[in-house]
């Protein structure tokens, strides 16, 4: 028994289990015509919570919402407070329920982890605040990169395709009326209202009346 106490005297902060007390819970549906009802996922939620023996201290709810879209109202107010540490983990049913895209979650994931929140997938498995849960956060980090990196590739293949087909990339450029810029200056037109007119940027208007 002494020698148990030692070793868990000496764990370090970073290995120590959070203490968790206060939670959030997080459901997401992306229709509202009743087909799909959030209230499955907030009952398992509430029931582990229950388990558990943690506070349940707000429920977030985003209905009839995309897990594509870029806002989601509850979604970003569960990050608000998250920042305001109102709570001290956040739990979801899945991990597919929360984040939007591999490098949203990853984001989102850092965010929590920077605020001091857990972050726990009751149906995956994951809980972040254990040696496991946050390995598992590595893994999909190194799957985000990955993604990242063949993005990129995709992007430049495309790019040295089109140039060897002998297509122009970039803005087609603007063919601006130096005669014209000049009778609305003489009209007594300012630059931006002839930027507004001919619909250029003043940049380019300095460099046509220049020539």
């Amino acid at each position: 028994m002494a020698k148990q106490e030692r070793i868990t005297a000496h764990r370090s902060p970073q290995e120590q289990p959070p203490n968790i007390s206060r939670v959030a819970l997080y459901a997401r549906v992306s229709t509202s015509n009743g087909h799909q009802d959030p209230e499955m996922q907030l009952a398992e939620l509430r029931e582990y919570a229950g388990r558990r023996g943690w506070e349940i201290v707000g429920e977030y709810t985003d209905q009839g919402v995309s897990g594509s879209k870029e806002s989601r109202p509850e979604l970003n107010r569960l990050m608000t407070d998250a920042h305001r540490r109102h709570f001290d983990a956040v739990l979801v049913w899945k991990i597919d329920r929360f984040g939007r895209s591999l490098k949203h979650l990853v984001n989102a994931l850092a965010d929590l982890g920077a605020y001091g929140v857990a972050f726990i997938s009751l149906r995956d498995n994951i809980d972040l605040s254990t040696p496991s849960g946050r390995l598992m956060f590595q893994i999909i980090g190194a799957m985000a990169e990955f993604e990242r990196a063949l993005i990129q590739e995709r992007v430049k293949a495309g790019l040295k395709n089109a140039r060897a087909k002998g297509k122009r990339l970039g803005r087609p450029r603007r063919v601006v009326d130096s005669f014209r810029v000049a009778d609305l200056r003489a009209a007594g037109a300012s630059w931006r209202e002839v930027s507004r007119e001919l619909g250029v940027g003043l940049g380019t208007l300095y460099r046509v009346s220049a020539t």
